[in-house]
Formats: structure tokens, sequence, C-alpha cells
């Protein structure tokens, strides 16, 4: 009703106009601009623009907000989105919100100017628009020289004539430089995450040559621990966890090889160029694994999600919208995600832009991919041979147990794996019919189909289609789909929705003669539970009819504990006979472990690729509110480099080489900047994964770009740049605190000294385990469990003792996204839900009673304790100075054993080794 007062108020004012003569046309700056400033400014104007939408600007005003495109139709007031919402009849959506409405004269000077053309001079805007394209982060490198400084023997490379010059410029002085042993621990947790050995500090001291230093480091980084070290960083940034997130945070198994293979890039020195790429397009780069980047951060998996069109279409989304996230933040320190709904409101990258990057990844799903590396294939060859053995094991073992339905009692019912063997049947369909089980629900973890040839033709890869009675759905444990997928486990199964019993029925791609069957309820051992323990098996004949060609008659008794053995006392066997079967039985364990093992590593969770979705620049990031179509494209305001019509593997290419160019002005300097992070716990941009207008400026800003272009110049060698850093000047001084210069830099921001800084979680722990003699050095493959459980809701309860494999380096630990190790979780290790760019370091009290009350922490102290025994004897002067010289590598003071004698007389040497873990000299870089 409003719209049709304001049509006739604006029909009236012109017959007016008419009749009298040719009214005088409206003046934007005497007519319009008026209302504005009253009626709009205050939600559309230079402090605040709700929606996207600018009114004080002419370029803004004219380009509209983020929900309805141009707000002014120059010449169409009926089209302007500025009138139409003026004269709206819901109050809810009528402008301006919580305010009187526009009156009848303001309305129609409004639509009067925009149907004269909406003239607005250019020179009339009372405001301008900064232009977010002028920005530091988004310029080329400079390619500075450092200031010479010549005869500065403070100086020693680019990186001291930088600081120092910046130190002088303050009025600032370097502090001294750190005692070997300070520099020697500080450069060891740095480069390695572990603290030097008292052989290693020997070493050092007794070499005092000149290049005593630069061997130190040529051998830290040359140790596998390296990699161990820095990949720990990378996984903060990219959000590796081991579960998938979201309320369900199921187990993601396959995980670990996007690790492993990080730790073993950072070990390789891969060119950063290089590693970049493999991230990205790995699959046609023999790095399958490293394209477990792309899916590192929490996502919903199909079995998760509502299976109406409108939940997979958001799900589908927020997957897309983690792979853009990732590569944003971590490539180029952008936080790409604000442009999801509208553009963004600081950097350069319009809502267009957001989903043109969008489609470079629309191909990319998250899923397990097989691993064409040659460990891989070796273990797949492996497997195969072994299976091809268990083949010939199970069809020598049918010739000694009897037949299905032979009427004489066999093997029990076994928790792991059952063969029904009957005569030749040809047959299309197949149904498992569970008539009973050892208690609830029965779960089948993989059920196998032969044919007389010896091929599996119940797998969903050779065309078999699966129907089933009902289903017990846990998302990404219990589905459908992995009861013929072909892989093994409770994690990988199917669950019937009824109690006690259920079917499934296979329907193969085309008729087969089978003779066999084989299922189990859990082929690693984990369950026995929900147990089919009564079943029957039927065929489909030519004709439709089902056949029951095998069935649980002939079974023994489910006898707890006592499931794989053969009861032989009825089977009518000799005594030769029943040796020989058991040995094949045992045989046959053998395989099935052999199998199992040869099956870790196959695979991994990583990027899976098909035909790329359409992509569509959506109203609000709504995707069902799609609009106009967009191709592959980098923000225009960032470089040339688009795809359109280029093929899925070709559109990530070309994403990844812009990325990987020299030429971007973000990707070295971000990289750059994350290395002297590491270094010195803080940034010369303090805002790691932002380098946009809302992140911090440099505090060095020549110093960034002149590593940056070190950077390239290195090949992109990160060790190389780790060498520079380490064997400065800058990073030699002592932490020793100074007055007058924290009177003008308090946050040590142009490091006057070394920055004191805490060790981070994990490598409290290993270096706990270090001193105690418990590290165990193991590298690769799945990690060790930190809680009771891999996955799930709630619940998680922690392992407080752990045995060898939970004493490897923490970096192998089972990361549950969003729970945090229950001791060294406090000490600020990010949970995988964001990225960790930097970690803060809180100090809190939980941090003190965990590390010095925790069942961990007592159990290394103890070991701790032994170690030191067996070291220095019974002598408690000789044990105390053994436990200072593993503990902080230094020789402890006649005071501190005076003190520590005490101690160690009344209450034992293991409360000495605690109360060292527990030290402040021990916790914090020197």
């Amino acid at each position: 009703m409003n719209r049709i007062l304001c049509a006739l108020l604006v029909v009236f004012t012109y017959c007016q106009q008419a009749s009298s003569a040719r009214a005088v046309d409206v003046d934007f700056v005497r007519d319009v601009r008026p209302i504005l400033q009253q009626r709009c400014y205050p939600c559309h104007g230079a402090d605040k623009q709700k929606s996207g939408l600018r009114l004080d600007v002419k370029s803004e005003a004219f380009r509209g907000g983020d929900a309805y495109g141009p707000s002014i139709v120059a010449g169409n007031a009926d089209a302007s989105p500025l009138i139409q919402l003026a004269c709206e009849a819901d109050p809810s959506l009528r402008m301006p919100l919580d305010s009187p409405p526009l009156t009848a004269e303001e309305i129609s000077t409004l639509t009067r100017w925009i149907t004269e053309g909406a003239v607005w001079p250019e020179d009339a805007d009372l405001a301008s628009v900064e232009d977010k394209r002028d920005h530091w982060s988004f310029k080329p490198l400079t390619n500075p020289i450092p200031p010479a400084l010549n005869g500065n023997a403070w100086v020693r490379n680019g990186v001291d004539r930088f600081i120092f010059d910046r130190l002088q410029t303050e009025g600032l002085q370097p502090a001294p430089e750190a005692d070997r042993v300070a520099w020697l621990r500080r450069v060891s947790f740095d480069l390695i995450g572990l603290p030097p050995s008292p052989a290693e500090v020997d070493a050092f001291l007794q070499d005092q040559t000149h290049e005593a230093y630069e061997r130190v480091v040529d051998r830290l980084l040359a140790s596998p621990r390296y990699g161990e070290r820095w990949a720990q960083h990378w996984l903060d940034v990219v959000r590796y966890a081991d579960t998938h997130g979201f309320e369900v945070n199921t187990e993601r198994p396959n995980a670990w090889p996007y690790r492993d293979y990080v730790i073993e890039s950072f070990n390789k020195d891969t060119p950063y160029d290089r590693f970049i790429r493999e991230q990205i397009v790995g699959d046609a780069l023999a790095q399958d694994a490293a394209t477990g980047f792309l899916v590192t951060a929490s996502v919903l998996l199909p079995g998760q999600v509502g299976q109406d069109a409108p939940s997979m279409r958001l799900a589908r989304q927020d997957s897309l919208d983690e792979i853009v996230v990732n590569v944003g933040q971590t490539f180029l320190g952008l936080s790409v995600a604000c442009a999801r709904c509208h553009d963004h409101k600081f950097d350069p990258i319009s809502q267009r832009d957001y989903y043109a990057m969008q489609a470079f990844v629309a191909g990319v799903e998250y899923a397990d991919r097989d691993l064409k590396s040659p460990a891989a294939l070796a273990r797949r060859a492996e497997t195969a041979s072994l299976q091809s053995e268990l083949s010939g094991i199970e069809q020598q073992l049918a010739q000694l147990v009897p037949l299905a339905r032979s009427g004489q009692e066999r093997g029990a019912v076994n928790s792991r794996l059952n063969v029904e063997r009957f005569p030749e049947t040809r047959a299309q369909r197949l149904r498992f019919v569970v008539l009973a089980t050892n208690g609830l629900e029965p779960c089948l973890d993989e059920l196998e189909i032969f044919t007389t040839a010896g091929v599996n033709v119940a797998l969903a890869s050779s065309g078999a289609r699966v129907a089933t009675s009902g289903d017990s759905t846990v998302a990404d444990r219990h589905e459908r789909r992995f009861i013929n997928d072909g892989q093994y486990g409770n994690s990988r199964s199917w669950m019937s929705s009824e109690d006690g019993h259920g079917w499934i029925e296979v329907t193969f791609a085309e008729e087969h003669s089978i003779d066999r069957v084989a299922w189990g309820r859990d082929r690693t051992g984990e369950f026995a539970d929900r147990l089919a323990i009564d079943y029957r098996v039927e065929a489909a004949t030519a004709s439709g009819e089902w056949l029951v060609v095998a069935d649980a008659l002939d079974r023994a008794k489910l006898i707890p504990g006592k499931e794989r053995e053969l009861q032989t006392s009825r089977d009518g066997l000799s005594a030769a006979e029943a040796e020989e079967a058991h040995r094949l039985q045992e045989r046959k364990d053998q395989l099935e472990e052999q199998i199992a093992s040869a099956a870790v590593g196959q695979t991994a969770f990583a990027g899976v690729f098909r035909t790329p979705d359409v992509i569509h620049l959506l109203l609000r990031g709504d995707p069902e509110q799609p609009k106009e179509e967009v191709v592959p494209a980098v923000p225009v305001a960032l470089g040339t480099a688009a795809a359109p019509g280029a093929s899925e593997l070709q559109r990530r290419s070309t994403l990844a080489d812009w990325i990987a160019s020299p030429r971007n002005p973000l990707t070295a300097r971000v990289m750059a900047n994350r290395i002297w992070q590491t270094h010195f716990g803080i940034g010369l941009v303090e805002t790691a994964n932002d380098f946009g207008r809302n992140g911090a400026r440099p505090s060095h800003p020549e110093l960034l770009d002149w590593l940056a272009g070190e950077f390239i110049r290195s090949g992109w060698s990160i060790k190389q740049m780790d060498r520079l850093i380490v064997l400065s000047s800058v990073y030699r001084q002592s932490s020793r605190h100074d007055e007058a210069c924290a009177a003008k830099d308090a946050d040590v921001r142009l490091l006057w000294r070394y920055p004191m800084r805490r060790l981070d979680g994990e490598t409290i722990r290993d270096a706990m385990l270090d001193v105690s003699g418990r590290l165990q050095l193991t590298m690769g493959g799945p990690g060790f469990d930190l809680f009771d459980k891999r996955g799930g809701l709630t619940g998680f309860q922690p392992v407080e003792t752990f045995d060898e494999s939970g004493c490897r380096r923490m970096i192998y630990a089972h990361k549950v996204r969003r729970e945090r190790d229950a001791v060294f979780g406090a000490f600020d290790c990010p949970d995988g839900g964001q990225s960790a760019g930097r970690r803060r370091e809180s100090t809190t009290p939980i941090q003190a009673l965990n590390l010095f009350n925790s069942r961990f922490t007592l159990e290394e102290s103890a070991a701790f304790a032994a170690r030191v025994a067996d070291d220095a004897g019974t002598d408690v002067n000789a044990q105390i100075r053994r436990a200072y010289e593993l503990a902080f590598n230094r020789a402890a003071t006649a005071a501190e054993i005076a003190d520590a004698a005490q101690v160690v007389t009344e209450f034992g040497l293991a409360t000495l080794c605690r109360a060292l873990f527990n030290s402040n000299e021990f916790l914090f870089f020197p």
C-alpha cells in the first residue's frame, strides 16, 4: 500500500509540474545530499556501512551494497533499491530502519533526482574512499640494500646491519653476547626442539675455532629432528588434526601421511616454491600425500550431512570455504573468508574475487586416496602377495574343515573373520541374513563374495550395489557404504538399526559363479560385540528364487576368548589332519595380521579430484541464492592469473604457479616472516596470518623485504634462511634486561636483546622425555593415543601412563580436534580448530599444577632419577651434578648442591628431578 501511495505521489508531482511549466531540476548538493545526510548517513556513511552500502561517496553509492546490486539506477527510479526500500510496506524492511519513514516530499525529491539522471557532481563528495590496494604488503618487493655500517665489529651479516641501524636511530644499544652454552641450548631448541646432550655441550665448548658456531648449526639442520620441529610450526598454521571436527569429530585415520610428508619436506629442504606446488597439485608431482594440505581443516563428510539438497549445497560451500581460507591465510597471509558474504571491508578482495578463488578448487573432495609413492606401491604389492598366500591357505583349510550345511561342527563364529564355502552357484544377488547376535544390533566390517576364480565381486569399486534392512548410522564410522568398500575395522563398518537381526543384500554388476563368502565383525580384533552368531546366506537364482546356500548350523557355540580355536573333536579328523589344520590356522592368523600391517600407509586422507562444480557468486553467501557464474581467477588487485574453461588440474596448477611466483608480493614476505618468528617468538609482522590492512605493520619493513628477497635468491631454501638468522649477532645476544632500553622498547620489538620466551607444550614434553632417557625417536606412521578414544562427541579420558610407543615426540600424537592434551595442552597448544599463525603465551595456575602433579611428570621424574643414579652412582653430590648437567647443560653451583642435597636426602632423588622439570631454567629459552 505504501508503494502505491508513493507511486501516486510521484505521478501527482509530475502532473503538477507539467501543468505549470518545466519544474526546476533537482540539484544534488542543494536538494538530495541533505536528505541522505540526515536520514541515511547514520547507517550508510563514513563511520558505518550496514549491508556494505555507503551513500556519502558517489562511487560507493552507485556500486550498491552486499544484497541488491547498484542502489541507484540512473533514469529509472522504479528499479532503484534506494527508492524501493524507502517505499517498502513492511516496517522490518523499510529504510531507514528504526526511524520514521521518509516523508512524501523527501521520496518525491529522490525519485525526481534519479529519474532526471541522478546527476552527482564529481566534486560533491563530503568524504573519500581510501584505495584498499595502497598498502605496503600488496606492493612489489623493494629490494633494499643493507646499511653500510663499515667497520662495525658487531655486524656479522645483513640481518645485523638492518637491526643495528634501527637501534642507533632509536638511541639503543644491543645486549652483550650470550654465553656459549645459552646459545647452544637456544639454537638446539629452535632448530630441533630438543636440548643438547652433555656430550654435545662439551664438544662445542672445546671447539674454539671460528667455525664452531657454523658446525653446530649445520649439524642441527642435518638432523632428522629438524623436520619434526619445523613441521609443528607448519601444522599449527594449516590446522592439522587426526579427526574431522564439528560435533561428530570422528577419527580421520589416514591423515598422518600428510604430517609425515611435511616432516620429510623440511628435512630435505624442499624449495618453498616447490613445497607450495606439491601441496596444491601434488597428485601431478608424485606427491599424493601432499594434497592433504587442501583438506586439513574440519569437514562434515557425506554421512554427516542432511540428505536434503539445501543441506548438501551448504555443506559443499563450507568445505570449499575451508580450502580457500587455508590457501589464503597459509601462503598469502590474507583473511579471504570475509568476502564470502560481501566485499572485504578492509582488503581489496571483492565477493567476486572470493568465488573466483573458490573456482580454482571446485573439483576438490575430502576423502581417502590411494598413494602412489614407491613405499605405498611396495606395500600394495606385498599385500597382494600375502592375500594370494592367504587364499591358498583357506583352500587347504577347506579340504580339512567340512563344507557348510554338512551337519558337522567346525570352527566357532569368529569376530574377526569367517569364511562360508558352498557348492558353486550361479547368481547375481546374494543376501546375508542375521538371525541373532551376542548382544545389540549386528555389525559387519566387510562382506566379501568370491567367484570360483577367487575374485571379490561384492566390492563397490566392481559395480556392486548394496541394500540393507535398516542402517544405524554413525557418520564416518557405521554407514552402509562401508560394507563393501574393501576396508576393515570397526571404523569402516555397517550396523543394523534392528536389535539382534538385520540383512544385507548385494547385487553384482553381472551374474557370476560364486562359492564363498567372507565376513567379520571387526578384523582389527578390537571389538567382539554385536557379532552375528546365527545367520543364513541366500543366493538368488536366475528365476529370482532365493536359495539358502549356507548357515551357522555347523558352527560351534561361541565361547568368549576361544573364537579362533578350531573344534576338531567331532570333525572326524585324524590327529595328523587336526595338527595340519591348526598349523594352517596359525599361518592364516599371521597372514591376516601382516595384511593389516601392510595396509598401513597405502592410503591418505588427501585431496580427491573430479569435474569442478560450477561456481556462482552467492547473494550474502547463501547457496540458495546463486547469481552469475564466475570463472577461476586471482583477486584483481593482487595479480593476473585466470583459468577459464581449464581442466580441474589446470585450475589448481594455475593457482599454484601464481602463489609460488617470485613476482607475487605476498608469498615470500609471509614465509620469511614465519621463519623469523620461529627464532624470536614474534614476526617482524606481528600478525603472521594477516598481512592485510587490518594486520600489523612490520617493525622493520626494509629488513622484511630484504629477507624475502634473500629467500628467493637462495632458491627458496628455508634451511638457508634459518642459518642466516641463527648465525647473526642479533640472535647471539643475551636476554639480559636493561632498564633504559626497556623504557624505550618494553616489548623488545627492536631487538636490543634476545626476547625471553617459554618453550611450547610439545617441546616441554619432548625435553622431559629426552632428559629422562625415555624419548623414542621412531619416525612416521599412525600416531599414539593421548586419550582413551580416537574420535567422537565427548568424554575423552586422558591417557596418563605411556609405554614406549607413547614416548615418541609429541608431533606423532593422534591429535583430536578441539581436545587439548591433559597436561601440555595448557601450555597454549592449538586445538586444530583454527589456524594458529602465532602461539600466544599465557601464564596460568593450571600449567604449574599440571607440570608438578601429573602422572606423566611423576613417571618421568622417576625415570630421570633412575638415569642419574645409573650415571652417577650412589653419591648424592655426584647425582645432583649429573642431574644439573642433563637438565640445564651446566654444572651445579656449590649453593645449589647444598640445597639440593637436603631435598635428595629427605625426599629422594626423584623429587629433585621433579623440581628441575618445573624450574624456569628448564622451561624457558635462555
